[in-house]
């Protein structure tokens, strides 16, 4: 078998993602890896002041933490792994870490998507019934929603890989920069129920959350704008960086899901400037947003850059 190699049991798959990586693999470490340390900082530092500033004590925010928290955790699975193969000469990977990096992409990205829900009926309580809002999204209800958001993707993904982990392998090439959805196009016998478990699986953790958030949203402005300028401009403040986060992760998402149903070559080129974008630019998207768009967040940022800039 071409460019596999087959050590002491271990099977080993190569990445086809890649696009000159010979003549290039300088300046693609020093991006991804500076890429890497952007994210990792940018993150942590926002959920950092969420967690010390009282005043963020609220449920919108914890929402926005965990959200920054995900990109974190995807980051830090998964960029080591491409840096070591940016300065390899043969970009492979095991079976287990392909498969541990198919489950890192899915459970995160549904408890993306989930997030995303969660923070959507939290505008809408928040702005559509201010007198009960405090009742309702209490903190112990907050912390369920949490659980919620991040266990169940966690353990529909969890299904397919271990049910994958259980087929044969016919095919050792992947096509992208890692594990994805597209392993499956790895198997020997592609399952008719594994597909449709995978299916099952998009319309719960993408599809659904996508609706409720468009229905939500929708019925938010309907009633905001009834109640005056006021209540629209608190609206417009507090709901778009949410909608603009949705609408650019939902496209990237998207090409994801085409590639995995599309049967031909999709060109290298194109394949891996949608990889970067998910990898690189999305993690860095959410910080940009909330922390220019929200005001007490973007508040706190400013007094430590001053601080900072004070000091030198």
């Amino acid at each position: 078998i071409n460019d596999t190699l087959l050590q002491h049991n271990v099977t080993y798959i190569t990445l086809d993602g890649y696009v000159d990586l010979e003549k290039y693999r300088a300046l693609y470490f020093v991006i991804f890896f500076l890429a890497f340390v952007v994210i990792i900082c940018s993150n942590s530092t926002i959920v950092w002041l969420i967690l010390i500033h009282k005043n963020l004590h609220k449920p919108m925010y914890f929402f926005i933490a965990a959200l920054l928290l995900n990109s974190i955790l995807f980051s830090s699975a998964l960029y080591p792994k491409i840096l070591l193969d940016i300065l390899s000469e043969k970009q492979v990977v095991t079976f287990s870490t392909c498969l541990f990096q198919w489950y890192i992409f899915y459970s995160i990205g549904g408890a993306e998507f989930w997030l995303l829900m969660f923070m959507a009926l939290d505008r809408y309580l928040a702005i559509c019934k201010p007198l009960q809002y405090p009742t309702i999204m209490s903190k112990s209800r907050v912390n369920v929603l949490l659980t919620v958001a991040w266990t169940v993707p966690a353990l529909q993904v969890a299904i397919t890989v271990s049910a994958a982990s259980q087929m044969k392998l016919c095919n050792f090439i992947s096509r992208g920069i890692i594990c994805n959805t597209t392993t499956h196009k790895l198997l020997c016998f592609p399952s008719a129920a594994l597909k449709s478990w995978g299916l099952l699986t998009l319309v719960i953790s993408a599809f659904v959350p996508v609706i409720f958030n468009c229905f939500t949203y929708i019925n938010i402005f309907i009633i905001a704008n009834r109640r005056g300028p006021e209540v629209r401009k608190k609206a417009m403040n507090t709901c778009l960086p949410h909608l603009i986060v949705l609408f650019n992760y939902f496209c990237l998402c998207s090409f994801d899901v085409i590639l995995a149903r599309v049967d031909g070559e999709f060109p290298k080129l194109g394949l891996f400037i949608m990889s970067v974008q998910l990898y690189l630019y999305h993690p860095l998207f959410n910080p940009f947003i909330y922390g220019l768009k929200m005001k007490k967040i973007s508040t706190h940022l400013h007094r430590i850059f001053c601080a900072v800039k004070h000091v030198e």
